[in-house]
């Protein structure tokens, strides 16, 4: 009898399935490859087929991946499910994870990381007897860590926000390493804590993984909830810790901006709720009001032709290239040397979103 674990591909598109069925036919455990191109399709194999793990793509005709989702975490609770969309969207991950979802990954990011994707895989395919509840969790990242410290876990914590992406190193409940945006060690933990919001999925473990954190957690966790309660507690701070925490959070964010190889960063309030926050250049204020104008120009063109939220503007002479954003009820202008030609909008979006982290 064939023992062999069926994976079940669910997509539209008949060549990345043909993609993906060469691709995880290679895994391991070398399950078997069954393919749907409509969600129909695939629940009518899900009814006649012990299938063990579906993956599956948000952007579906009649019926999308989250419907999708929705039907098979209510009719085959036991089916492992994982996501692998080409739409980079925060709330389309958090929706997915809150329908219960194992694992939510980019087409992209999946095509760069191989390897780790199919380890993923092969990790969900081998959790015979696992028991418990999967799906978000309104608890917070302190939490989450404590959590699969007291359990002694071994695993690698993926931690999403928008553009940025973190990562946590388990190794037998004891935290060794973390990581976000080309910082390590503590000073990348500390950084996180500082998140509100995001999703985490459980990536496999990694025990060769260098250690750099040797504190314990819990002291580490202290330190952290001392520092964010100054911070949103002014009258807790000491003149000194105050300079200090500013000083730390304007390193950290000329530590961002050359390391990304920006030029500047100039933070715009809406207008009348006080001065722009700048970084990395002297002319503010003039830039300050062409994007204030620019922002409101882009919004009611949106509006008129029902374009939506806007995206982005890239402006450019011969001295920089600037990119303009909107986050929240502020405006950004990110400044970029005349030569940088790489992904300036998706630079400029992480510079953005790690500014108030």
């Amino acid at each position: 009898m064939d023992k062999r674990h069926k994976i079940l591909l669910l997509d539209d598109d008949a060549d990345w399935l043909a993609l993906c069925r060469d691709l995880f036919a290679d895994l391991p455990s070398h399950p078997e490859i069954l393919t749907a191109n409509t969600a129909k399709r695939a629940l009518a194999l899900l009814e006649t087929e012990p299938v063990r793990l579906l993956i599956c793509d948000l952007k579906m005709p009649r019926i999308d991946g989250l419907q999708m989702l929705a039907i098979v975490r209510r009719q085959f609770p036991d089916v492992r499910t994982v996501v692998l969309s080409g739409l980079e969207d925060e709330d389309f991950r958090s929706r997915a994870y809150a329908l219960g979802v194992d694992l939510f990954w980019l087409k992209t990011e999946m095509q760069r990381s191989a390897k780790q994707f199919n380890e993923c895989l092969e990790s969900l395919l081998g959790r015979e007897n696992e028991v418990g509840f999967r799906g978000i969790q309104s608890k917070s990242l302190m939490d989450i860590i404590q959590m699969e410290c007291l359990s002694r876990t071994s695993t690698v914590l993926r931690i999403t926000r928008g553009p940025l992406v973190a990562k946590l190193w388990l190794q037998d409940g004891e935290l060794i390493d973390a990581e976000l945006d080309g910082a390590r060690g503590e000073m990348a933990f500390q950084r996180l804590l500082a998140w509100k919001t995001g999703t985490f999925e459980n990536l496999p473990p990694e025990p060769q993984r260098e250690r750099t954190i040797h504190k314990p957690v819990n002291a580490l966790l202290l330190e952290s909830a001392q520092t964010m309660d100054e911070a949103e507690n002014p009258a807790l701070e000491t003149p000194e810790t105050a300079e200090t925490n500013s000083h730390r959070k304007t390193m950290w964010k000329l530590s961002q901006l050359t390391r990304e190889g920006a030029e500047f960063v100039i933070a715009i309030p809406p207008e009348g709720h006080g001065e722009p926050e700048v970084l990395g250049t002297q002319n503010a204020a003039a830039m300050a009001k062409w994007a204030r104008s620019t922002a409101k120009i882009a919004r009611r063109l949106g509006e008129r032709i029902g374009a939506g939220p806007l995206a982005h503007v890239a402006g450019q002479n011969m001295e920089r290239q600037v990119i303009m954003l909107q986050r929240g009820d502020r405006v950004f202008l990110v400044g970029w040397p005349p030569e940088a030609t790489e992904q300036l909008a998706e630079k400029s979006r992480k510079l953005v979103a790690s500014w108030d982290s």
